[in-house]
């Protein structure tokens, strides 16, 4: 039997819009990430080995720094107009964004304004990618039901891994054959275009229909009784606050916010912390560079895909801890691995290592998102994710640059022990409100997980 049997047609053909939106909005926004080793020479200025770092790093952060705002944006659109609004305007955003990259002029050309400009562009991808991502995981949160819905949810995470390889596979294959950059940003332009289309055929998701339709009904119901009796006017005040204003805990908040700092630290150690040694100690040109993480790239795909089946036999969470724990051990020994590295293999073994055990909310998005309030979910969501990216994506190309400058490999335990292990408190305080709504009866056993629990 299909895992996906027990879906209906329309269900269906959501999941799968989604999930080519999400490639195709994934695709453009890590063109530049990949091709940075060529366009950060095209657009900023040439400096010493540092200062280019740093450089770098500004180029790479630019993405995510003003997120927070577009979350804002989305997440007020998301939750007022609808999640089938928000997903098409970011995949048009993006299409307007990839344009501008493909005609931008270069440093050679303008100058620094070629830096600045470039900055906005990678800016306004940034924007776009936050609603996108976000409101594709609570669509499809929202018409599914556990157990399937673990998978379902973590088939976007999959589509966004195979938008980030065709970037990587599209960059590899302009700098090997000599191909204007420029072709990668306009083909980038034509598929989001296709995308926003295709979106246009989705249906906004019944849970926050109704929930529309219960707050109007309810709100009119306290117009239509103004004169009414007072107890009947405090009850429906009381289901409007219920539904309209309810708080979100503020633990919750909390430890969402450290569950979602989890990927970036796992994203740049991956797939930019090493890439300094594969050029200085191994030889490795832009080229190899690009190779090198393609492999990681379809690796994290099966990883990501596995993890997705998995889910529907085993609780979420569950996967979570392992991997968090597994996370942890490679971090504490990694200093030691790299003394002992002499071969690019053994990086490549280790990044791959990383990528398996790598902390963030894969596949266990579903069980968070279920623990925000519908008409709030998107903005909560979204502003979390936004923020906790900006914060741990600038500390750790930032201050990665100079923790490695002082104490060399071992700087990277100032960052990433905090953040595992604060992360494994988050998940804790998720497992406490899964058990309390029943979801997950039993913590003796990672592999205790029923699909037919939830």
């Amino acid at each position: 039997m299909s895992l996906f049997s027990d879906l209906g047609r329309e269900q269906k053909e959501a999941i799968g819009l989604l999930q080519i939106g999400t490639f195709l909005e994934y695709f453009d926004l890590m063109l530049y990430v990949h091709m940075a080793v060529l366009l950060n020479e095209l657009f900023f200025p040439k400096t010493d080995p540092h200062t280019a770092a740093l450089l770098s790093a500004f180029a790479f952060c630019s993405t995510y720094v003003l997120r927070p705002f577009g979350a804002l944006i989305f997440g007020h659109i998301g939750d007022t107009m609808g999640r089938k609004s928000t997903v098409i305007t970011t995949t048009v955003m993006m299409a307007v964004s990839c344009l501008m990259m493909s005609l931008l002029p270069t440093y050679a050309q303008i100058g620094i304004s070629a830096a600045w400009l470039v900055t906005i562009c990678r800016i306004f991808q940034g924007l776009s990618s936050m609603g996108e991502i976000i409101g594709a995981e609570i669509y499809v949160t929202e018409i599914t039901k556990p157990p399937v819905q673990y998978p379902a949810v973590c088939m976007i995470s999959v589509a966004s891994s195979l938008g980030a390889v065709a970037a990587l596979g599209m960059s590899s294959l302009i700098i090997s054959t000599g191909i204007s950059w420029r072709m990668a940003f306009l083909m980038g332009a034509l598929v989001a275009i296709v995308g926003s289309v295709a979106r246009t055929r989705l249906r906004e998701t019944p849970e926050f229909v109704d929930m529309k339709k219960r707050l109007s009904h309810e709100t009119a119901k306290l117009k239509l009784n103004q004169e009414g009796d007072a107890a009947e006017i405090a009850q429906i005040k009381k289901q409007i606050r219920k539904w309209g204003k309810e708080k979100i805990d503020k633990k919750t908040i909390g430890a969402y916010i450290i569950v979602q700092c989890g990927w970036p630290l796992s994203f740049y150690l991956a797939y930019m912390y090493f890439n300094p040694l594969l050029k200085t100690t191994y030889g490795y040109s832009a080229e190899d560079i690009l190779f090198h993480n393609f492999l990681l790239s379809i690796l994290l795909c099966v990883i990501n895909a596995c993890l997705g089946l998995l889910s529907y036999k085993i609780h979420p969470l569950k996967i979570l801890k392992v991997r968090s724990t597994v996370f942890l051990l490679l971090v504490v020994l990694l200093p030691f691995i790299l003394s002992f590295s002499t071969h690019s293999f053994h990086l490549f073994l280790l990044q791959s290592l990383l990528l398996v055990a790598a902390v963030g909310a894969h596949p266990a998005d579903s069980v968070f998102l279920t623990h925000f309030p519908v008409l709030k979910r998107f903005t909560a969501a979204s502003f979390i994710y936004a923020v906790s990216r900006a914060l741990i994506y600038v500390v750790t190309s930032f201050g990665l640059v100079y923790l490695t400058k002082w104490f060399g490999c071992y700087g990277v335990w100032a960052i990433a022990l905090p953040i595992t292990l604060s992360f494994l408190w988050g998940l804790s305080h998720f497992e406490k409100l899964e058990r309390r709504s029943g979801a997950l009866p039993s913590l003796k056993s990672p592999f205790s997980f029923s699909a037919t629990s939830g």
